[in-house]
């Protein structure tokens, strides 16, 4: 891409993300996502109706007059964005591709992390990490961050889930709050792994797909290719039967990975291209509030 077109389109993301995270989810964002705990803030005279157990007596002893300790939330976060870059995302037979909408959503979080003074990091990852970003805070990282998320070219075409998990859990020592951004493309099971790296960390999943990976349409013989494979082959889709098992096909996937979503305790949410992500993240936010 080149360097004017892809400044562009840097610049209109970030139009659109910062917008969102301002206006939308600025209160939804700090609720759902709590910092460490409370930390020591201040120190001033006792009020009626405060709690005696804040009582600082040192401070009291040394004015002759009660005074208490008040306390913050210790808001700081460290976000870190687990972005599948595999070859599946690069489908689109809707409004936009897998990797765009993942893009805007990456965006628009990290957004509202910095709004919150939080840090924000990435993991890029395929069938291996591609790509670390450590955690920084300031617009100038989240533009960076964007400007990779639209020009990265990843060496593998497929996904190993698992692989980005493992790195989360041993790389980042302090607890964080994790995104995992894919299509969940994948065939294998990562649920002890998923329950590890919750126990170490808050994770969030977030699942974006084409519709047509639930529904194909009845238009005939048709040529499809797994972009993570380069496996081809055609199929008739005037079939009813063939549609009615790739639709079963959807579902028990789906099932499964709801159950280890379940399982691990993490929230999850599914997002089509054809969707607005908005309503879904906020949905999530007030869940989690």
């Amino acid at each position: 891409m080149e360097t004017s077109e892809l400044l562009k389109k840097v610049r209109k993301i970030e139009i659109k993300a910062r917008g969102l995270s301002a206006n939308v989810f600025a209160g939804q964002y700090h609720s759902a996502f709590k910092g460490r705990g409370m930390a020591f803030s201040e120190v001033r005279e006792y009020q009626y109706g405060d709690d005696v157990r804040d009582i600082d007596w040192n401070v009291t002893a040394r004015f002759h007059r009660p005074y208490v300790k008040v306390f913050e939330e210790e808001r700081e976060l460290t976000v870190m964005l687990l972005i599948d870059v595999s070859g599946s995302l690069d489908f689109a037979t809707q409004k936009q591709m897998k990797r765009d909408m993942v893009t805007e959503i990456a965006a628009t979080i990290a957004f509202s992390a910095i709004q919150n003074n939080d840090k924000i990091g990435v993991v890029f990852f395929s069938d291996h990490i591609e790509k670390y970003i450590p955690p920084k805070k300031g617009r100038k990282h989240i533009l960076y961050i964007i400007r990779e998320l639209l020009d990265f070219k990843p060496e593998s075409k497929r996904t190993d889930v698992k692989q980005a998990l493992e790195f989360l859990t041993s790389v980042a020592k302090r607890r964080c709050t994790a995104f995992v951004l894919s299509d969940f493309y994948v065939q294998q099971d990562f649920l002890q792994t998923m329950q590890i790296c919750n126990r170490k960390h808050d994770v969030v999943a977030v699942q974006v797909y084409d519709r047509r990976s639930k529904e194909l349409p009845d238009v005939g013989l048709m040529r499809v290719v797994d972009a993570e494979t380069g496996f081809e082959q055609y199929i008739d889709t005037s079939s009813k039967r063939l549609r009615k098992a790739h639709e079963n096909y959807w579902m028990n996937r789906q099932q499964q990975l709801r159950e280890t979503m379940n399982k691990s305790n993490v929230d999850m949410i599914s997002i089509a291209t054809s969707d607005d992500f908005v309503k879904h993240l906020l949905m999530l936010f007030k869940q989690r509030s």
